[in-house]
This record gives C-alpha cells, sequence and structure tokens, in this order.
C-alpha cells in the first residue's frame, strides 16, 4: 500500500506540471488555433530564472512570482513579434516556434552555461510525513495542491467573470466577438499572457522536484503536453487537466514495474486514443 500511494503521488505531481504547461497550450489553441511549439521554452525559462531569483532572495516564494513575471512578459514578446504575423498558418507557425524553441534554448545555455544546476526545495517543503506508516513527501503534496488550485482559478475565471465570458465566446465565434465590439487582439494577448506564466510556473516548480534543470528541459516536457493536449482533445481545458493525470500515473506506474516500456507509454496511450476517438477523449467532432 506504501508503494502503490507514492507511486500515485509521484504520478499525480507529474501529472500536474505536465498541465500546467499543457493547459496554457490548451488555451492558445482553443482561442487562437495557434500551435506554438516554443511553449517548452517558455517553461525552461520558467524554472531557470525562477531558481536565479530564489537562490538570490532566498525566497521560493518570490522565484515563483518571478518565474510568472517572466512568463507575462516572454508571452507578450513571443504573441507580438512572432506569433502575430503568422496567425491562420499552421505551418508557419509550426516552423517559427520551433525556431524560437531553440532560440530560448541557447539563450538558456549562454545566460546560465550549458552544465545542469540543482535545485532543491525550501526547507519547509523538505522531507515527509508519515501517516500510519506511509510516507508522503511533502514537496510532490505542494505540487499537486498548486496545481489543482490552478485548475480551479482558470475554470473559475473561465466561468464565473467577464473576461472569461469573452474567451469562451471567443473560442466558439471569433468573428461573433470582434463584431460587437470587442478587441479580440487584446484577448488574445491576455490569453497568451496567461499560458506562458502557466508554463513557467510549471518550470520553476520542477527544479526542486526532479533537482536538476538543463536547457533541453523544454522540449523533452513540450512533448509530454502536445501528449497531453491530443489525449484531452483540443482546445479543451478539463480534458487536459484529466488527460496530464493519466499520462502522469502511466507514466509513474510504468517506470517503476515496466521500466523499459516507461518511455513509450505515453507515445501509445495518445496513439490507442488517436484510433478509438480522434478527437482525443473530452475533444468535439469537427
Amino acid at each position: 500500500m506504501d508503494l502503490i500511494i507514492n507511486l500515485t503521488l509521484n504520478g499525480l505531481a507529474t501529472g500536474m506540471l505536465i498541465f500546467l504547461l499543457a493547459a496554457g497550450l490548451t488555451l492558445i489553441f482553443g482561442l487562437m488555433d495557434v500551435l506554438n511549439f516554443a511553449h517548452g521554452g517558455l517553461f525552461a525559462w520558467g524554472a531557470y530564472s525562477g531558481l536565479w531569483i530564489y537562490s538570490q532572495t532566498d525566497s521560493f516564494i518570490i522565484g515563483i512570482i518571478g518565474a510568472i513575471l517572466m512568463g507575462f512578459l516572454l508571452g507578450i514578446i513571443t504573441e507580438k513579434w512572432i506569433i502575430k504575423p503568422v496567425y491562420g498558418n499552421h505551418v508557419q507557425q509550426i516552423l517559427i516556434t520551433l525556431g524560437l524553441m531553440l532560440v530560448l534554448s541557447e539563450m538558456l545555455k549562454v545566460i546560465w552555461g550549458p552544465n545542469q544546476i540543482t535545485a532543491s526545495p525550501p526547507d519547509y517543503l523538505k522531507g515527509s510525513w508519515e501517516l500510519g506508516g506511509i510516507i508522503i513527501i511533502k514537496y510532490r503534496v505542494f505540487i499537486i495542491l498548486v496545481g489543482f488550485l490552478i485548475f480551479a482559478s482558470v475554470q473559475y475565471v473561465l466561468k464565473k467573470t467577464k473576461i472569461g465570458l469573452v474567451v469562451r465566446a471567443g473560442v466558439m465565434n471569433k468573428e461573433m466577438v470582434q463584431a460587437l465590439g470587442i478587441n479580440i487582439q487584446k484577448v488574445f494577448m491576455f490569453v497568451f499572457m496567461i499560458g506562458a506564466g502557466m508554463a513557467a510556473l510549471g518550470g520553476v516548480l520542477l527544479g526542486p522536484y526532479s533537482g536538476v534543470i538543463h536547457a533541453g528541459m523544454g522540449m523533452e516536457f513540450a512533448i509530454l503536453a502536445f501528449i497531453v493536449v491530443v489525449i484531452g482533445g483540443m482546445g479543451n481545458f478539463k480534458g487536459s487537466v484529466l488527460a496530464a493525470i493519466l499520462v502522469g500515473l502511466s507514466g509513474s506506474f510504468m517506470a517503476y514495474y515496466v521500466p523499459d516500456l516507461s518511455l513509450a507509454v505515453n507515445m501509445l496511450l495518445m496513439a490507442i486514443v488517436l484510433i478509438i476517438r480522434p478527437q482525443g477523449l473530452f475533444g468535439a467532432k469537427g
């Protein structure tokens, strides 16, 4: 039982980190119809900038805030000068965002060096609790709570606020929203900024979880994020969190019981979903 609970917590924590990256992709694709392959670069920049600020201030909270602000800034720059000229052209979006991904990764090496950087959680999140003989690692629980808090917050904004109403309307019919006098470009900017901030948050949380960060981490997690987006359904926010949990749990259990298949299990899972339900588990047809 101890093993099952720890594998489950590990899978949920990994799933929440992937969700923070995938949710931004889902929102951006759902509203803007943009395939942003540079999203993983924002994830990596959040990790590096947040942990650098953490090391300078000795405050993990300030580091998290700094990472999110870095995500916002890079999101604005990316949407305004990289994505905006290629709206409506998926091939150009893929090419230009892949190029940006490489640029962001190389810039990390220039600024912080090519070597891995070690990271550890703050003292109050180190260690574990023991409940009935079961060891529960504090930092994993922290990541899970943050992930569900972000999910609940974004769901509230989408369902209960005016900006959320505009975003949902824009997903269904961008032309109608513009006809009502709403500046859809500002809505695009807001959504892209929020998505980038969530990716950066996931990056800074990953550092203490994995123990190290490196410049190539963005591409690694971007692949997992796209798998989650496809499984959950392109543009489906609820689907992204459920798919992320599914991917996290399958990876955690497979890595322990069948290590040789741990890298392939997510691709296999995506292939099965696409064969049975091409639009994803929670996506709409068309």
